[in-house]
């Protein structure tokens, strides 16, 4: 027995088990980055408290590295791991540490950014206030406000964080940064190599880059003197992780603006109610061009009706461009055999699978499961099937076959997968090279468009009838959104294919009413008013998925303060093999519903605080 050795508890760096303890003769500060031996290989793990010496064996820590997590990242890192049910080890990988080694001096620059009138006006509102949204429309020129204060940031020494939806990264964006604040902006986003994110992390570390503009994961980079961060298109669901820790982006950086007391602003054309309903708001109206819009409802569901077809040949004619948004990417979205009704699903998904006839495949959007397309119904044997639900390629190919004069090109996640493709394809757009831009909802996020006189909403029904709370919010956001970037130099014409029309002509152009209306129907019901969260249970073995959830259901029933709102098979089944069940609670405190899911979690279960996907 040494009396000078020190016992620590660590968490392993994205590992679901909970602290381990280990040995070591030196001492070691909380929250330092040290490797360590797990089942015979080294591992990355944080230390995390100070313990005295156990009753069992320990293992000796292997390496002290120069990296740590200081105060603020600590407890953000803690309240992650608290709020959404996970583990340290899963919350502590979303950091990257700060180095012992850096230096974090800050350059002066010169910079001279001019507001208008409305504009100075927001920009005061924002720093008289610690949480502020900016409703602003598009066009409104919320992107100045955000410069305006990094340019006051800057002449404090202090820095700024500019946090974005993954796809709006883009090149834009960049280039209005890079032409006021020159090499102090880095942009930081899961498309980059190791060595580029490795050369920007020295940028950040040395001082040199004091705007650091990112994806949700840029929350959790190590940046010295942070002054203010804005959070651009807040109401956007990329903001939220789909992996354990379930966290979202925009809620964890109002917490972390708070533990450094710093100002941050929320900014959108169509907030999300409960930012609106948290936070003072400063309403930025109107466009910089201020163009107008006709709005024209096509009574029809998913067709290239001849209004359409007409609008878009008037449109060429007039050498102008258009934009054409659908839900669905791929060729359809379902085959469908017109003799037994069977529909051809994933066989590890119970979902229907997609068509892509250009690569001659069936592709499951979930498990990514692709195979040849078939001739005949695995069910009936019949060779009567039809596809169903238009998606983005089958307009391309459409337009591509009847106008064939038209210059036509794919904005979704198949056709755009790479930050040099997304470049490629705006900078040919905004070059007037494409008449006709078909794309998925990557066109409502944030590009500036500059000669579109005509936009087209196609499928918005579908996401109407989603079995979603947010149902209506999404879906009139997406619509003004996408109808934003139409009309920024010339007056507009927005077709929208709906059976909703009375819904669209009521708040299509007035959001905020929209808000007001919608507030009162989720009183009791759902946030903000109400915290929710849903439980998925998931095994290959149906039984032991349903028994699990059944077991969670009578343990649910011992808490006070928990309403179990529903609980059965998921809306989706099966993904990847897997069986899913749910239970879906609501409580009126996070207080109440995070005592109830720290007791109920187990390994056959994963916990989703807040949830956006109802599937």
């Amino acid at each position: 027995y040494n009396k000078n050795m020190n016992y620590y508890q660590l968490a392993i760096n994205g590992s679901s088990q909970n602290l381990l303890t280990y040995e070591s003769i030196k001492e070691i500060n909380l929250w330092q980055f040290v490797e360590v031996k797990l089942r015979f290989k080294l591992k990355w793990a944080y230390i995390v408290k100070k313990v005295s010496k156990p009753s069992f064996k320990t293992q000796s820590i292997q390496n002290i590295s120069l990296y740590f997590l200081n105060t603020q990242q600590s407890k953000l890192c803690v309240f992650i791991s608290q709020y959404y049910v996970s583990t340290l080890g899963q919350s502590v990988k979303l950091f990257t540490p700060h180095k012992n080694s850096s230096t974090h001096i800050i350059s002066p620059i010169e910079t001279n950014i001019i507001l208008s009138s409305e504009q100075q006006k927001g920009f005061e509102f924002i720093l008289k206030n610690k949480n502020t949204l900016l409703f602003g429309d598009t066009g409104s020129g919320k992107t100045e406000i955000y410069m305006k204060i990094f340019e006051l940031m800057l002449s404090q020494q202090k820095r700024s964080l500019l946090l974005l939806p993954e796809i709006s990264l883009t090149p834009q964006m960049q280039i209005r940064l890079e032409k006021h604040f020159g090499g102090a902006v880095v942009f930081w986003h899961s498309k980059q190599s190791a060595k580029k994110k490795a050369q920007i992390l020295e940028k950040i570390y040395s001082g040199e880059a004091s705007i650091i503009a990112g994806a949700r994961s840029a929350l959790f980079l190590p940046i010295e003197n942070l002054g203010f961060i804005a959070v651009d298109e807040e109401h956007d669901d990329s903001y939220k992780s789909n992996q354990n820790p379930r966290y979202n982006a925009r809620d964890m950086a109002i917490y972390y603006a708070s533990l450094l007391n710093i100002p941050i602003v929320l900014g959108s054309a169509t907030p999300a109610l409960t930012s609106y309903h948290k936070f003072a708001h400063f309403r930025l109206k109107g466009g910089y061009f201020n163009k107008q819009k006709t709005y024209i409802y096509d009574n029809a569901i998913d067709a290239i009706t001849p209004k359409i077809e007409q609008a878009i040949k008037d449109n060429y004619l007039k050498n102008a461009q258009a934009i054409l948004f659908l839900p669905t990417r791929a060729n359809f979205k379902y085959l469908v055999c017109n003799d037994c009704n069977h529909t051809y699903e994933c066989p590890y998904c119970s979902i229907g699978m997609s068509l892509h006839f250009n690569e001659k495949k069936m592709q499951c959007h979930y498990c990514g499961f692709a195979l040849a397309i078939p001739n005949k119904c695995p069910q009936c044997q019949q060779n009567n099937l039809q596809s169903h639900r238009i998606g983005t390629a089958e307009v391309y190919n459409w337009f591509n076959k009847k106008e064939s004069k038209f210059r036509v090109a794919l904005f979704d996640r198949d056709s755009v997968k790479t930050e040099t493709a997304l470049k490629k394809l705006l900078k040919s757009f905004n070059n007037k090279e494409i008449d006709l831009l078909i794309g998925t909802q990557m066109l409502s996020k944030g590009h500036d468009y500059h000669h579109i006189n005509l936009a087209i909403i196609l499928g918005i029904d579908h996401q109407l009838s989603h079995a979603d709370y947010r149902a209506r919010e999404k879906g009139l956001a997406l619509s003004i959104q996408i109808a934003g970037r139409s009309g920024r130099k010339e007056n507009s014409t927005i077709i929208v294919q709906t059976k909703n029309k009375y819904f669209f002509e009521q708040y299509i152009e007035d959001y905020e009413q929209f808000i007001q209306d919608e507030l009162p129907f989720r009183k009791d019901l759902y946030p903000p008013f109400r915290k929710l969260a849903r439980i998925i249970f998931s095994h290959t073995n149906e039984n032991i998925a349903q028994e699990e959830m059944n077991k969670s259901l009578f343990e649910l029933q011992n808490f006070e303060h928990i309403d179990i709102i529903g609980y059965g098979a998921s809306a989706i089944q099966k993904i990847a093999n897997k069986y899913r069940y749910t239970i879906l609670v609501r409580s009126e405190s996070s207080r109440f519903l995070l005592n109830a899911l720290h007791k109920v979690k187990s390994q056959f279960n994963q916990i989703d605080v807040d949830p956006i996907d109802f599937n």
